[in-house]
């Protein structure tokens, strides 16, 4: 996997919707450090209009001349709901609206949604197409969230001498640049003859090589960073996950150890951002920004860092609140805790059915921690994974019923319950549970074009699927957005919908793990 000298790299990233790249410029930042001499670009398609991208990649790659061209890669899977379209309404309008209309056009609609799928997907190959034959000699790297999932099923469709990233790009991409191959990352390789070999990682990466971002050397070889700068920009703590949630990929993209940053090179970075860029928000991008004990200390000494010097902004993350205590509460608080965003279920059985690893009643006396500590009006932002395997009736209600004590405890319009499914990704322990029980073919191709395939990666089966989409529907079409929030309304009508029900047979639940 020998590579010529490399002097220039070119890293593109894939159209997506508007999202800070920080993935990207974490890399670019730490092979800048790595290797200064090396010179290095960014050409962000999601910033170019559509008609204009192949030929603003043409023309970047012909004013380059790049040895590597490192494309990053988002999104592919089309049950994502993200704010360009929304898979979920579409799938539950076709299911259970009323309305034939409705549901006429909800097919519509799905087509629309798979077919620009698809067609940035062949669009994203041809990108990796057109290189190749511009670079005959180049090396291509594939990187990103995306990849990092389906990286076995890309690398198929990969010009030859193709690296695809799994999981951590700054390894991978050192190893190039030194010219002895990846082999300190995980990743898939396609070689000149079009043979495709995997490499598992043989380290972890060491994270405190990683100090803050220099972003005046950033924004002279990615301008357009001031396109960010208004919103959340994401700053990663640690890298690693330990817990074995059935329907995460984290532990295995990232590793099971919890790797960590210096917090005075964290805080060095949001106070750049902030001096710099005028940026007041940060989201943290951590898997979970505080989940184990150790974590949690890391977590405070990056808090305390922000109080001492007084920084203006304002953060937020998933958090997971197993190891929360007055005192961390109040330092959350204290540093800009903008809202709480976590996942949460109401009941302890599907807890441990999903292996999500924590307490229930630990989760709820952090919510009073939080109350306790001086709570004013942050935002209590519930991702809730309803009609999860296991959920039945009954868990349901306990749900809601623990909704109710947050009105109670926050204030109703400071609480907003998230309405979402599990997405069935590959290589986890849901899928295959799923497969097991005949839900999905064993051969079910995860990245299928095939809409009724499509639908079933969404999970919401019978028969709480109905009582939940059609709760949801109605909520959408008689909302006054103005004085109320969609997920609040929705579960409101699930509880009517249940109490009217007399009759509920449970779904197939999982077999439970006693945390």
């Amino acid at each position: 996997m020998a590579n010529k000298k490399v002097k220039k790299i070119l890293y593109v990233r894939f159209p997506c919707w508007k999202i800070y790249p920080g993935g990207v410029i974490y890399v670019m930042d730490f092979i800048h450090k790595q290797r200064p001499e090396i010179e290095q670009q960014l050409l962000d398609l999601a910033l170019v209009a559509p008609a204009q991208r192949k030929q603003a990649l043409k023309a970047r790659i012909q004013q380059v001349n790049p040895d590597v061209v490192a494309f990053s890669w988002r999104n592919m899977q089309s049950f994502g709901p993200h704010p360009e379209d929304d898979a979920l309404d579409v799938v539950m309008q076709y299911d259970h609206s009323p309305s034939l209309w409705r549901r006429f056009k909800a097919a519509i609609d799905a087509l629309s949604i798979i077919y620009e799928y698809t067609a940035s997907r062949f669009r994203n190959f041809s990108y990796m197409k057109l290189t190749r034959q511009l670079l005959p000699d180049a090396r291509i790297v594939v990187g990103g969230t995306a990849v990092s999932i389906f990286g076995k099923y890309i690398v198929k469709y990969c010009p030859v001498n193709t690296v695809v990233a799994v999981g951590e790009g700054e390894p991978i991409m050192l190893s190039i640049v030194n010219d002895n191959g990846p082999h300190l990352g995980e990743c898939y390789y396609k070689d000149q003859y079009g043979k495709i070999s995997f490499l598992n990682r043989t380290e972890n990466f060491d994270l405190q090589t990683l100090t803050a971002v220099n972003f005046e050397y950033i924004e002279s070889v990615f301008p357009a960073i001031h396109e960010y700068t208004a919103d959340y920009v994401g700053v990663h703590t640690k890298r690693g996950c330990p817990y074995q949630c059935h329907f995460c990929l984290y532990n295995k993209i990232e590793g099971h150890e919890q790797r960590y940053r210096d917090p005075l090179e964290i805080v060095d970075e949001i106070e750049s951002l902030n001096s710099r860029y005028g940026v007041s928000k940060i989201w943290f991008t951590d898997a979970q920004f505080c989940s184990t004990r150790r974590s949690t200390h890391h977590v405070e000494e990056i808090l305390d860092e922000i109080i001492r010097r007084r920084l203006k902004t304002q953060w937020t993350g998933y958090l997971r609140l197993n190891y929360m205590t007055d005192a961390l509460a109040k330092k959350m608080l204290d540093s800009g805790l903008a809202s709480l965003d976590l996942s949460f279920t109401g009941t302890q059985e599907v807890i441990n059915s999903l292996t999500l690893g924590y307490r229930l009643e630990q989760q709820m006396r952090a919510f009073q921690m939080f109350k306790d500590a001086g709570y004013t009006n942050q935002k209590v932002k519930l991702y809730i994974p309803l009609n999860a395997p296991g959920e039945t009736h009954l868990t349901l209600q306990k749900t809601i019923n623990r909704i109710k004590d947050l009105y109670q405890m926050f204030g109703r319009e400071n609480v907003l319950p998230f309405i979402f499914f599990i997405g069935i990704q590959p290589g986890t322990p849901v899928e295959k549970l799923l497969i097991k029980q005949g839900y999905l073919d064993r051969d079910y191709n995860p990245l299928t074009f095939n809409p009724f395939v499509i639908k079933r990666l969404l999970y919401n089966p019978e028969p709480l699927g109905g009582i939940i989409a059609r709760s949801y529907l109605q909520a959408a079409a008689s909302l006054d957005k103005n004085s109320e929030y969609i997920g609040r309304a929705t579960m409101d009508l699930i509880e009517q919908e249940l109490n009217d029900t007399t009759t509920i047979l449970p779904t197939q639940p999982l077999a439970s793990h006693p945390q």
